[in-house]
């Protein structure tokens, strides 16, 4: 497998604070990989460091180029997504707006056809202000948002967290859509069953640092590492 992410002894720092401790991973064309850990074990720092939010210090190569003090804009002009945990849509733009916004410059090979064939219900919500979607509805949002600036790589910061379960299931349909068009996606997840479903490897974060990176399989028949560095079981 290609190599498409390259991280190397990565530190990242809020301030004075020293949240990533010399990360490591690696992640291939089309993969996806999932990263899980407690709360407050680096994984959001991580998701920021990569997209130019933070101060960052170590080898992040994107196709062999350093993400390394890049601005957000120039990493997302290298085909990086990013869907925050917080999803940062638009509130007083409408859907459509919205999407035409996450549209890159000359085109994209993902189209406002696709994203509503992917989410109907922004179809149907197509002039409605983003800021009175439901929180199912605003993820679909700014999921569909990134597929629209032709990421080759998208890192998606707990897209099902507060989710019911439906729109769970439309959520991870998809992430295995963006899977099967070659996007490589490093997933910041919680639930394990939805690792499991999508993910070719699962890494754990504990203390700022990769602690575990295997197969998902491997990771359920670990139960002292799950019971160590994550706070639900697998």
């Amino acid at each position: 497998m290609t190599i498409l992410l390259e991280i190397d002894g990565l530190n990242a720092w809020y301030g004075a604070s020293h949240v990533l401790h010399g990360v490591s991973l690696c992640i291939g064309e089309g993969e996806i990989v999932a990263l899980a850990g407690r709360n407050g074990s680096g994984r959001s720092t991580l998701a920021k460091a990569l997209t130019g939010l933070v101060h960052a210090q170590g080898l992040a190569n994107f196709r062999g180029v350093s993400m390394i003090g890049k601005r957000p804009y120039a990493i997302a002009r290298m085909g990086v997504g990013y869907v925050p945990e917080q999803r940062d849509v638009f509130p007083t733009l409408s859907v459509r707006e919205n999407l035409l916004l996450g549209m890159k410059p000359g085109g994209s090979r993902f189209t406002i056809n696709d994203a509503e064939q992917l989410f109907p219900v922004l179809q149907e919500r197509a002039t409605v202000k983003a800021g009175m979607l439901s929180g199912g509805e605003q993820q679909m949002l700014a999921l569909a948002r990134t597929l629209m600036g032709d990421p080759s790589f998208v890192i998606v910061d707990e897209p099902t967290e507060g989710l019911a379960p439906q729109v769970v299931t439309q959520v991870a349909a998809c992430l295995k859509s963006l899977r099967e068009r070659g996007v490589a996606i490093l997933l910041i997840e919680q639930r394990m069953t939805i690792a499991r479903d999508l993910a070719t490897r699962v890494a754990v974060m504990g203390h700022g640092a990769i602690v575990f990176d295997d197969t998902p399989d491997a990771l359920a028949a670990n139960e002292r590492l799950r019971n160590e560095w994550l706070s639900i079981g697998g």
